[in-house]
């Protein structure tokens, strides 16, 4: 039996986890598929029937509807609790689970990039009060990193997610991230700016101590302008692709029985498929 996967979203054309998942599948061998289907937030409830009614195995959830769907599931991880967001969804036993693997990817990859980092990190700067920066404090909590400075461009984002993480993160005022550069050993941008498309993120990273571990989530382009100036001062960088392709691993694993590897040849294949990269 040919087992049905999706990526859902509005829009999903965008999406490049088919080329993850296809991989996987071709290299093992599995009969299986895996699919965009665009589900706008107001039609997410006709499209969980249609899961619930076996059409899918499950599948993964892009924005918008991180948050949407959420309520209509039976089963909700802990980590998708506390992320106020699932983006891996499955059905057990007639009943609709669902995950949030973000922070898993994002740990991966940087465990992958840098090991050993989290011992060396006494501050992490995350730049960014959305979803993504939740999902990567989340990560950086869970492995023991006691001071987090946040700075977001509207503070009252940054102030209501701090709430969340009390004693641990502060938010701070984005005047003040060029100083904050220098108290940092990890600086992460959870924003999309620096994106293709879209404005770049004005840092400055005069103040970057050498060694500084510099993690930019956005992937296109590959290597985004921050972490040009980062590696040019002698910061580590570590690009956003490693994030994508980690947090597809466990959800592969759910629907197929498999647990696939990010292997170097599967990079490989998402880097020709960016712009530029």
């Amino acid at each position: 039996m040919t087992r049905r996967c999706f990526i859902i979203g509005h829009p999903v054309a965008h999406s490049r986890s088919p080329l993850i998942h296809g991989h996987w599948l071709a290299e093992h061998g599995l009969a299986g598929s895996y699919e965009r289907v665009d589900v706008p937030p107001a039609e997410m409830p006709s499209f969980i029937a249609r899961l619930r009614a076996g059409e899918f195995v499950g599948g993964n959830v892009t924005v918008p509807s991180k948050e949407v769907v959420l309520p209509l599931l039976d089963e909700a991880s802990a980590t998708a609790r506390a992320m106020g967001a699932a983006n891996t969804l499955w059905m057990e036993n007639g009943r609709l689970h669902g995950d949030n693997t973000d922070a898993y990817g994002f740990l991966a990859h940087l465990d992958a990039c840098v090991p050993g980092w989290a011992q060396r990190s006494v501050a992490a700067l995350v730049l960014g009060a959305g979803g993504a920066a939740r999902a990567v404090i989340h990560g950086l909590v869970a492995r023991g990193l006691r001071r987090i400075l946040l700075v977001n461009r509207s503070p009252e984002r940054a102030l209501e997610l701090a709430e969340a993480f009390p004693k641990v993160v502060e938010a701070r005022a984005w005047q003040e991230v060029a100083a904050l550069v220098g108290e940092s050993s990890l600086i992460v941008n959870t924003t999309s700016l620096g994106m293709h498309g879209q404005p770049q993120l004005e840092l400055d990273l005069s103040a970057l101590r050498p060694g500084t571990i510099v993690d930019d989530i956005v992937y296109v382009p590959l290597e985004t302008s921050l972490l040009a100036e980062a590696r040019r001062r002698g910061g580590i960088p570590v690009d956003g692709l490693g994030m994508l392709l980690h947090q597809a691993v466990p959800g592969f694993e759910r629907w197929f029985g498999v647990r696939p590897q990010v292997t170097a040849a599967l990079r490989a294949k998402l880097e020709a498929d960016i712009p530029g990269a």
